[in-house]
């Protein structure tokens, strides 16, 4: 049995759902149907290879046939405007790495408003230790 507390919060991701669908101009009649979100994660998009753009359409539309809605989730605001432009003309959701903005444009306002976790906030409070991390990887691959 499902407890109160998993049922609001499946309520708030198919509200998300049905927003972001109505964003992006899905026929409301298909909006009812969505059963769930496909993630593209990336840490940025600077490519404008038109091969990849290509194929994530073509993902897309595999999403839509098992009635999923496609979303990319960019931990970065590294995207062409171009690109942007494409992905939200061919129906998918873009969540871009800013800390202000909706659910449905942001990464980190989705995470904090729909998952119930401050992403941005644990960026800044382990900035540090990743910084370090990567550095040490980077210094132990770029040793003669």
């Amino acid at each position: 049995m499902k407890t109160s507390n998993t049922r609001k919060k499946r309520a708030k991701v198919q509200r998300w759902i049905n927003d972001a669908a109505s964003s992006i101009a899905i026929p409301e009649d298909t909006i009812p149907h969505l059963k769930g979100v496909v993630f593209e994660v990336r840490q940025g998009y600077k490519s404008k290879d038109s091969k990849r753009q290509n194929a994530d359409i073509i993902n897309a539309a595999r999403a839509y046939a098992y009635q999923h809605l496609p979303a990319i989730v960019l931990f970065s605001t590294q995207i062409d405007t171009d690109v942007l432009q494409r992905y939200r003309e061919n129906l998918w959701i873009v969540l871009t790495g800013t800390t202000t903005g909706s659910s449905i444009t942001s990464t980190y306002a989705f995470c904090r408003d729909v998952i119930g976790y401050d992403l941005a906030n644990f960026f800044d409070r382990h900035s540090q230790t990743i910084r370090e991390k990567v550095e040490h990887v980077l210094e132990t691959l770029l040793k003669p």
